[in-house]
């Protein structure tokens, strides 16, 4: 559909805002006056004013408007604007102890102001406003909210001469009027009620003068006076010119004031000339006017209206029994300062209803009244091209009904409160006042949220009914009747308020946009054209049968059929019951078939039949002649489908103006706007839905009449069953889909869950979709087209709309009838299920919609065909935000399949970084997968993930990522042989080696190494040792143990020389790097570890090859390319290759062993213990007392043992001439080697301990020539340390000839002459046994020898001393019988010979 056919009539949208109070800010004025005697009240009365540039686009007063309400002495202004949300937009004036006058309210704008004019029975008021273009200086005005004009009233000192005035005397004006001059001085008009015009003027704001009064009479005769007015003035006019009605109009240089008198006469008063220049009675304008003329009017109305083309027009309403007549008049200057009134039109109208006000156009009149059931009535007329007076209809909102339906099915309490609460019915303020009433408490309710004032009427009305119970135990049955009770009370309660609130008082029409609007007592609504099937379907019946033509086609004859299908219609709507109403809406509800539904409810009409409905509507069907055109018609304009998108991509024009794309956003943006367009959507849809269902029923009635309505017979029926009866059904389905959703409200969403859902969103490339509005009132619940209009839709229909306008070289942008039609149609539009964009669901979900969007989708499931996947995808999406992961997932799978078919998922998966994907649908699935796995369901990646590998079969990319995906998510899970099975899986090599690496080091942190090593690795074996060894490599060794799990994997494959070679390596590294008794332990295990392995190899196979120490071991974490400068370093050198066979590593072993000794025992040298050499560990373990382990090293090396016996020996030194406190340290060391066991019956000290184990080892460790003794000695001696006995005589059995030198050496001349007679003794044969000499000195024995040379020195050194003169003469001697004897010896021997 095009565009919407629109008709003549209008249909009233509320569009209240749903607050609980206005807030109103107060501002009294005091002029110290006293209230009259008699207290005459006026009428409460509204108007409005509309500004100058309210319709044109590029102006800060677009669609703004100022209208206001009287009641007693107080006037109630608001600003309001249809694009932008106006601060501070209310206030509530006032009068102390006055009445404001009906017509009292006069508002005017000049360049920089906006006057407020206000007339009372006892004073008159002007209020200087700043004009909205002087307060935003710019054009560029981009905020969503700006300050009203009523911003800074406070501010004002309205009590002032300036501002405020006293009526002079006690005039007690009836009526009366106000002006501003082009000089800027205000007048007042005032009816006195004695007859005449008194006209008070204030002097131009910011100049002095005082208060001027001027007195215009019958008479022409006038008097200007300042001050008060003397009383012989008043009273002596006869009543009959007392003004009812008062208006004015500036022409050329004068000023008129018009005055419509009690004696029906219309009398035109020039203000320059104080003279009344035109009277004209307006009875000669009424046929058959008898009797009137006797009567005095009272409810004369009249208004003026002013165009360039017809000049000055005059409506008068006259007032008169049992009729009301308009009567049209135009001015005409007849030259020379005369004046003459020509008849246009006269119209008339019934008095059943009572006028309350009416509005001028320069085209139409339009009239609000009452009726007998203080029911509004709105009409309106063509006065210049109407020769029928045929009024065209307004159809107003009736008031909520006033019982509410309740199912069997149904709680009473969530049935009332969905009524009381849902966006059409009641204002806040209603729901309020009842509130009040029934609690009957007198505390203020004030600034409640929605939601609160849900739960704040729940509780009063449980309250209430628990109050009232005097038994403690009820039936279910009985308990309902009570809930039914105290619901329709408070719901009385409430339609009582929303009466009074709705109220009319007036009604104003724009003179630059054509915006009508209806003035009530509590709320503004606005009047917006009707299409034109809607305006079929809600025609008063008087209307409808006097109708011949329709616009919905330009064929008189199909236009008859139309109308009298549309009045057959009209019996069946009547003859629905509303049980059966109700049934057909629960139907639609719970998806079943609206025909099936249908059919029940034709069934139902058959059998209560008590009308002869049935046959009066077979009688009219009978008048028809094409029938199936007329529903084609009928179907073709509600149908909303369109081929194209609306809005487009949403851009506006790029050739337009920044100003004008300004002004176009913010067009029709502001809450009033929403609520009323949106409204107007569901009253369409509303009023839709109900003629569908009952066209559905008639063409069920057709079926079941057949040929004896049919003239066309079984074709016809055939088509009616096949075709139109099936579109119809659709339609229904739709409308009921679009009035749900209209009235379903939105959900106010935490912030951490619009977070969450922007993230997700982000993940999905949809960002860029409207996130939450930021401008939703908390009293002023949006519903969730509400919603959608605000955040997208209105800027898809503005630009459209705007394109259009373009293309048309139109300028219709801002004319209310034309534009706000076209809004409501192109949202409708927007939302109709049927049409290719998605941009509803897709808000939805930007907004955190999911039960409304859940709903959505379950609505229109059964029956709509577009969109599917979409659909499914968005359900999905619920299900995901709900918790649901697995109903989620289903919807995604169902998704996929329509993936290349529709625009919202070819626009989630054509992303610019998805190039790995071949098709739309993997791309698809990838955007899922990243979806699911930002919300953190990792079984469900796992299980989508595999589906797409089917997808993927000849896409190797593609596959290998999805297994990638499959193995991480596996591995998280904790799913170790499922991720090394996808690890297997994968075709592409490097994605393999990625996860292969993955897999070990997260294995490995969780210390699951059995399932690490057990993993059989087919065609991996390599890349897995590779990937463990470069880790332990690049690690530090105390923190993670790739080492030992190499070891471990080498083991389970009974790889016993690469499992040595592992340990042995990690031996190295610990001695280098991890310089403390914990590593030290470790090394020594490791070579333990090591040793194993090679002692279960054969032995011809028991090597390894020696780990190079390389730079990547020295400096663990370097880059392999460039050295500890940055440079690039050299090529690597090629080395030696080290074979390591089971000697060399049990030396090592041997050292290590010894290092941990020393640092248990020593802990400072365990940081120097790891690299030193065996002779360095010798030096450390003798200097901490260690002497076994220094042997042992010693004796593993073939290193000499003399720097131990030496070490030993100083020790023993130490503790020889040590005190106490040494001989304490020396039993920590003493304990750390082995004694012999000799069983001591004495208390032996630590120097006895340590000279015995030097004993001991002398004796254990035995040298070829004494050369231990003889270092121990050495040691000894050369500390001047008295040489132990058992050491003597130890070492004169080992060599008594080194013991002589050594005496020599240290000049010990006694002891060396003693050692020489007991030596020269030994061979002579007395004690030779304690020199080791088997058979002393004989002729049969061996030989024997002397150590001459030292014996010669001996003597020479005692001779040359005095002091050892006898010593040397018993070693002479001594050596003589020695001498003695070997002559004899020798010649004994020769002799025998």
């Amino acid at each position: 559909m095009a565009a919407a056919v629109l008709e003549r009539s209008f249909i009233e949208i509320c569009g209240f805002e749903r607050e609980t109070l206005h807030r109103f800010r107060e501002v009294t004025v005091d002029l110290g006056v006293s209230a009259l005697p008699g207290g005459v009240k006026f009428p409460d009365s509204a108007g409005a004013f509309h500004y100058g540039e309210s319709g044109k686009l590029l102006s800060v007063t677009s669609n703004r408007f100022i209208h206001w309400c009287t009641s007693g002495d107080s006037v109630q202004l608001v600003e309001q604007s249809l694009d932008t949300n106006l601060l501070n937009n209310a206030v509530r004036l006032r009068l102390s102890q006055c009445s404001v006058l009906p017509g009292g309210v006069h508002i005017q704008e000049t360049l920089n102001n906006v006057v407020i004019l206000v007339s009372t029975n006892q004073s008159v008021h002007r209020l200087l406003l700043p004009h909205p273009s002087r307060m935003y200086r710019s054009d560029l005005v981009t905020e969503l909210h700006m300050q009203s004009v009523f911003t800074d009233v406070g501010k004002l000192s309205l009590q002032d001469a300036a501002h405020s005035a006293v009526i002079p005397g006690s005039l007690s004006p009836s009526t009366g009027t106000a002006w501003l001059s082009q000089s800027g001085e205000a007048h007042y008009a005032l009816a006195a009620p004695a007859g005449g015009i008194v006209v008070l003027s204030l002097p131009p704001h910011g100049t002095q003068g005082s208060v001027s009064v001027v007195e215009l009479k019958r008479s022409s005769m006038m008097r200007r006076f300042s001050g008060w007015m003397p009383t012989a003035i008043r009273g002596d006019q006869s009543p009959s010119d007392r003004a009812l009605s008062l208006a004015v109009r500036e022409l050329e240089e004068d000023c008129f004031i018009f005055a419509l008198c009690q004696d029906h006469k219309l009398r035109m008063w020039s203000f320059t000339e104080q003279a009344c220049v035109l009277e004209a009675d307006m009875l000669d304008y009424m046929p058959a006017c008898k009797g009137v003329k006797r009567n005095p009017g009272n409810g004369h109305r009249l208004r003026l209206a002013f165009s360039p083309n017809t000049g000055l027009c005059l409506c008068v309403y006259l007032a008169v029994p049992q009729r009301g007549q308009f009567t049209v008049l135009q001015l005409v200057a007849a030259g020379n300062q005369r004046y003459s009134l020509e008849h246009i039109s006269s119209l008339f109208t019934t008095q059943v209803e009572t006028l309350v006000d009416f509005s001028l156009t320069p085209t139409d009149i339009w009239g609000v009244w009452v009726d007998e059931s203080n029911a509004a009535v709105v009409k309106y007329i063509n006065f210049e091209d109407n020769s029928a007076g045929q009024w065209n209809q307004v159809f107003v909102q009736p008031p909520p009904e006033e019982e509410v339906h309740i199912g069997a099915d149904q709680d009473p309490r969530e049935t009332y409160l969905e009524v009381l609460f849902s966006p059409l019915r009641f204002t806040a303020s209603a729901i309020v006042k009842a509130l009040q009433i029934f609690r009957r408490g007198s505390e203020r309710i004030s600034d409640l949220s929605w939601d609160s004032l849900k739960k704040e009427v729940t509780v009063a009305v449980e309250t209430e009914l628990q109050s009232s119970v005097t038994e403690f135990e009820f039936s279910q049955e009985d308990y309902r009747q009570l809930q039914v009770e105290f619901w329709s009370r408070f719901y009385a309660c409430c339609l009582q308020y929303q009466e009074s609130l709705s109220e009319p008082l007036g009604l104003t029409v724009s003179p630059n946009t054509h915006m009508a609007c209806l003035l009530k007592k509590g709320f503004v609504s606005f009047l917006l054209p009707c299409f034109a099937v809607d305006h079929l379907y809600l025609s008063y019946d008087e209307y409808l049968f006097s109708e011949e033509e329709t616009p919905l086609t330009e064929e008189p004859e199909v236009g008859r059929d139309v109308l009298q299908l549309v009045q057959c219609l009209r019996l069946v709507s009547d003859a629905v019951s509303g049980e059966m109403a109700y049934e057909m809406e629960k139907a639609l509800e719970h998806l079943q078939s609206p025909e099936r539904a249908a059919e029940l409810v034709l069934e139902n009409m058959l059998s209560n039949d008590s009308d002869n409905v049935i046959e009066d509507i077979q009688n009219k069907l009978q008048d028809i002649r094409n029938p199936l055109a007329a529903m084609m018609v009928l179907l073709r304009e509600m149908d909303l489908e369109t081929d194209s998108e609306v809005g487009g991509d949403g851009h506006l024009t790029p050739g337009a103006s920044v100003n004008t794309r300004i002004s176009l956003s913010q067009l029709y943006g502001s809450s009033s706007a929403v609520s009323v367009v949106c409204q107007a959507v569901c009253h369409m849809t509303m009023t839709r839905a109900l003629f569908c269902r009952d066209l559905l029923i008639l063409q069920k009635l057709y079926l079941r009449f057949g040929d004896n309505v049919f003239l066309g017979g079984g074709s016809q029926l055939l088509q009616l069953q096949q075709d139109l009866i099936p579109r119809c059904s659709g339609l229904l389905s739709s409308y009921y889909l679009l009035k749900h959703i209209s009235q379903s409200l939105a959900s106010s969403v935490p912030m951490d869950i619009i977070d969450a859902n922007l993230q997700h969103l982000t993940v999905l490339q949809l960002s860029d979709t409207p996130a939450q509005s930021c401008n939703r009132s908390v009293l002023s619940p949006q519903t969730v087209v509400e919603l959608f209009y605000q955040t997208v839709g209105r800027k898809l229909i503005i630009s459209q709309m705007y394109c259009q306008q373009q293309q048309q070289q139109g300028n219709s942008l801002l004319l209310w009838t034309h534009s706000i039609s076209n809004v409501v149609n192109l949202l409708a539009q927007l939302l109709w299920p049927s049409n290719p964009g998605f941009q509803f669901p897709e808000c939805l979900m930007a907004n955190c919609q999911y039960t409304q969007l859940q709903e959505y989708v379950r609505l229109i499931g059964p029956w709509c065909q577009v969109n599917i996947g979409s659909c499914r995808f968005m359900l999905g999406q619920c299900y995901l935000a709900n918790g649901e992961g697995q109903k989620a997932l289903q919807c995604f799978q169902e998704a996929a399949t329509e993936v290349e078919k529709e625009d919202f998922l070819l626009r989630l998966t054509g992303s610019e970084d998805e190039d790995a994907a071949s098709t739309p649908r993997l791309q698809y699935y990838n955007k899922v997968l990243r979806l699911l796995e930002d919300v953190g369901l990792p079984e469900l990646v796992i299980q989508l993930a595999s589906l797409a590998i089917t997808e993927a079969a000849s896409d190797i990319n593609s596959q290998a990522a999805l297994w990638t995906r499959i193995f991480k998510h596996h591995l998280d899970l904790g799913h170790n042989a499922e991720a090394y099975e996808a690890l297997t899986q994968n075709p592409d090599c490097s994605m393999q080696l990625d996860c292969l690496r993955q897999l070990v080091v997260v294995l490995c942190e969780r210390s699951q190494l059995q399932d690490l090593v057990q993993f059989s690795y087919v065609n991996l074996h390599d890349q897995v040792v590779g990937i463990i060894e470069s880790r332990a490599r690049s690690l530090d060794l105390l923190s993670h143990n790739y080492y030992e799990l190499l070891y471990a994997f080498h083991i389970n494959r009974h790889n016993y020389r690469k499992a040595g070679t592992v340990m042995f390596e990690l031996g190295m590294r610990l001695g280098r790097e991890v310089r403390t008794r914990l590593g030290l332990q470790k090394q020594v295990n490791c070579y333990l570890a090591a040793l194993n392995c090679l002692r279960l190899i054969r032995p011809e196979y028991a090597w390894i090859v020696q780990p190079a120490a390389g730079a990547t071991y020295e400096r663990p974490g370097a880059s392999p390319k460039r050295n500890s400068d940055g440079e690039f370093s050299s090529e690597p050198v090629k080395r030696q290759v080290d074979i390591l066979e089971l000697k060399d590593l049990e030396k090592e072993y041997i050292l290590s062993r010894s290092r941990l000794t020393l640092a248990q025992h020593h802990p400072p040298s365990a940081a120097i213990a790891g690299t030193a050499s065996p002779v360095e560990m010798v030096s450390l373990l003798v200097q901490t007392g260690l002497f076994d382990s220094a042997l042992s090293v010693c004796q593993t090396f073939n290193l000499n043992l003399t720097s131990v016996f030496e070490g030993l020996t100083f020790k023993c030194i130490k503790l020889q001439f040590g005190g106490e406190e040494t001989q304490n340290e020396a039993w920590s060391w003493l304990a750390a080697n082995q004694l012999s066991s000799v069983v001591n019956t004495k208390e032996s000290s630590a120097t006895d301990e340590a000279w015995r184990l030097l004993s001991s080892y002398l004796d254990l460790h035995p040298s070829s020539n004494g050369q231990h003794h003889r270092c121990v000695i050495n040691k000894l001696l050369s500390h001047a340390v008295p040489l132990p006995d058992w050491l003597i005589s130890s070492y004169k059995g080992v060599d008594a000839a080194s013991l002589l030198r050594l005496y020599l050496n240290f000049d010990l001349l006694d002891a060396a002459a003693d050692l020489v007679l007991e030596y020269i003794d030994a061979l002579l044969g007395r004690g030779h046994q304690y020199f080791g000499i088997e058979r002393p000195l004989s002729a049969t024995s061996s030989s024997v020898w002397l150590p001459y040379t030292s014996i010669d020195q001996l003597l020479q050194t005692l001779n040359e001393t005095q002091t050892n003169s006898s010593m040397y003469n018993k070693v002479r001697d001594k050596l003589a019988d020695y001498h003695r004897l070997v002559e004899q010896t020798t010649k004994r021997r020769l002799a025998t010979r």
